[in-house]
Parts: structure tokens; C-alpha cells; sequence
């Protein structure tokens, strides 16, 4: 196959250093289902199809974003915090395939071999490290992009905080959502996500919503009466009658059906608030993980550029040659090594 060309990512101008959080199970399942086909292995023979395109994915984005610094969240695979508070979360989930489970497991040792800063945070996933890494840097006074296709990640979105959520377009056709894009998008704004998604719910974690509150409902509640603080207190001491007048006061200006007394209803009824908390509590993440990140000290890992000889070793055992000269470009910093590839 001929050489390839990837359209340019829709990079923002910055004047602040920048860190990249790789969500890694995230790119890894979707890697896996995209590329299964090839059948790719590693130089022992064993299957390593999701991890190179993990890997390849992650050159691509450090090619377009030119990232200071890049840490990789990984899930613990031997306890979980939430489950343990909710023995059916993410039930329903197919069982992952042994292949896949495999890759998963060797993903870690393969990014700390290479030089990459990783972090598996005991009880807890990915998802944590993109909050910790999203509040680091506001810290810090970085910018931050979390590569994800986890829509968790978009409560994390702010004016130094952006999120390429890849889809099955890979990391080319992948949009990177701020928080102007989010609203259009949701109708919601960023600060307002996390109150969203746990009146919403999420089919894909098994966490149910508040009933009858779908997501127009919630967008519009948020966006017209919110935040949810000042909705439960209005409910409370005030039998909602504020958060009606606010819905229906937005149904008049625009024409859209009144649904200010079925709202405050809904979210009167038992177990409402209660559902609501639940949900909050199990979708969001804790931001304040201990990354590790030294980006003052040289040779630190997770930071750019890696040593050459350790690229040629670490991503050659994944067995593609095009992804080896790859990676020695990007994570070296040295355009000798080319940039017209060919896909395997």
C-alpha cells in the first residue's frame, strides 16, 4: 500500500505547555475490535494487534500535538472502588475476549519499558487519571488534552481542558471538543456535565437516570434553572415552584412544550434525589491522583523526546516495521528517520 497522508488535527494554538492523558483501555478495546482482523503479533508470538494501534494512535496524536509531557491511565484489573459500592456497575458488559484481555494486561509494561509515565491507580481506572491529569494541569498552568472515547471524560472539559473523543473515524476523524463544542453538541455547558450525565444516566456503566428525566429534559433544566445545587434546594424549600417558572418562562420565549411542573414532579418523587447522588457519586472521577509527573527534571517519564535505541527495541517487539520507524520520528524528535509510512 502506498504512503498515506493524515488530515491535519484540529490543532489549538497555545502559549502554555501541554499535557496529553491517554485514556490506554479505551484506545486498546477500540483498537482491538478495529483490528482484530490483522492478526498482528509480537516477536514472541503473541497477539498485539490492539497494542499497536494504541500505539499508533498515540503517534499520531503526539505528531499533531507536540505534547511536553504524556501520562497513560490504565484501569486496576484486580479491585475496583465502585464495584465494590455497586456490585452492578458496568454489568451487562460483554465478556471481553481472551486476546484482548491478554493485551490489556501486557499494555502497562510495554508504555513503562518505552519510557511513557503510566499510572494504575489501586481501586480505581483511566477514567481517574483524566480527572487528575485535567486538575494537574489547571494547577500547573498547562492545557491539557485527554484522548478518550469515554464521554465521562467531558465533564473534565474547560477552557484549559479539551478532549479528543476517538470515534470510528480513528484519531484523524476524531473531534476535539471544548467547551463551545460540547454545547453544541449537549446544550450543556462543561461545568454543568457531570449534573447532566447523572440525570441522564449511563446504559454503558448500568447506572439508570432520574425517571422521566431524559436528555433534552436535563440539558434544558440545567441550561434555564440549574445548577442542580440550586434546583434541589428550590424543590426543597420551595416545592419547585422557582425551577417552573424558570422552564416555562424558556417554553414560552421559544415555543417548546411546557415542562416545568412534569419536571420538578419527576425529580420530587421517591428515590429521585437519591439517584441522582448515586449517579454522581459512581461517574465522577477523583482528580486529585498523585501522577508522578517531575517535568522539571530531565529524563522524567513522560517526557519528550525518548531514547532512540529504547524506541527501536521496545516498539520493534511489536513486529511492524512501519510503526517502528514511525515511533523512532516522533518519540525521538528526529526527522531523519522519515515521515512517508505505509499502514501495515
Amino acid at each position: 500500500m502506498g504512503a498515506i497522508a493524515m488530515p491535519p488535527l484540529d490543532v489549538p494554538t497555545r502559549d502554555r505547555r501541554l499535557l496529553l492523558v491517554v485514556d490506554a483501555p479505551s484506545l486498546l478495546h477500540r483498537s482491538h475490535h478495529a483490528r482484530m482482523h490483522t492478526r498482528i503479533t509480537d516477536r514472541s508470538g503473541r497477539p498485539a494487534w490492539a497494542l499497536e494501534g494504541m500505539v499508533r494512535q498515540i503517534l499520531d496524536v503526539i505528531d499533531g500535538f507536540a505534547p511536553d509531557a504524556v501520562i497513560f491511565g490504565l484501569d486496576d484489573r484486580t479491585s475496583s472502588v465502585r464495584r465494590d459500592f455497586y456490585p452492578d456497575y458496568k454489568a451487562g458488559r460483554a465478556e471481553k475476549h481472551p486476546d484482548l484481555v491478554d493485551q490489556l494486561e501486557r499494555a502497562g509494561a510495554l508504555l513503562d519499558a518505552l519510557g511513557l509515565a503510566t499510572l494504575t491507580p489501586p481501586g480505581l481506572e483511566a477514567d481517574d487519571v483524566n480527572a487528575s491529569g485535567a486538575a494537574w494541569a489547571g494547577r500547573n498552568g498547562w492545557d491539557c488534552i485527554i484522548i478518550t472515547s469515554d464521554r465521562d471524560a467531558f465533564a473534565h472539559i474547560s477552557d484549559h481542558t479539551r478532549v479528543l473523543r476517538v470515534i470510528d473515524g480513528g484519531i484523524a476523524g476524531s473531534p476535539l471538543l471544548t467547551p463551545k463544542r460540547l454545547f453544541a453538541m449537549y446544550g450543556v455547558a462543561a461545568e454543568r456535565y457531570l449534573e447532566y450525565a447523572a440525570l441522564r444516566g449511563d446504559a454503558s456503566d448500568n447506572l439508570p437516570g432520574v425517571t422521566g428525566i431524559g436528555e433534552k429534559g436535563a440539558a434544558a433544566l440545567l441550561e434555564h434553572a440549574g445548577p442542580m445545587a440550586t434546583v434541589w434546594a428550590d424543590i426543597e424549600h420551595n416545592e419547585g415552584l422557582a425551577v417552573i417558572a424558570a422552564l416555562d418562562s424558556w417554553a414560552e420565549e421559544t415555543g417548546a412544550r411546557r415542562i416545568g411542573a412534569s419536571v420538578v414532579r419527576r425529580l420530587a418523587a421517591p428515590g429521585a434525589r437519591e439517584r441522582y447522588d448515586f449517579n454522581v457519586r459512581l461517574m465522577g472521577g477523583q482528580d486529585d491522583l498523585d501522577l508522578g509527573l517531575t517535568p522539571d527534571v530531565p529524563g522524567s517519564p513522560g517526557l519528550l523526546p525518548l531514547d532512540p535505541e529504547r524506541i527501536s527495541k521496545v516498539v520493534g517487539f511489536l513486529n511492524v516495521e512501519a510503526t517502528t520507524s514511525l515511533a523512532l520520528r516522533v518519540l525521538s524528535g528526529d526527522p531523519s528517520f522519515g515521515r512517508t509510512l505505509s499502514r501495515p
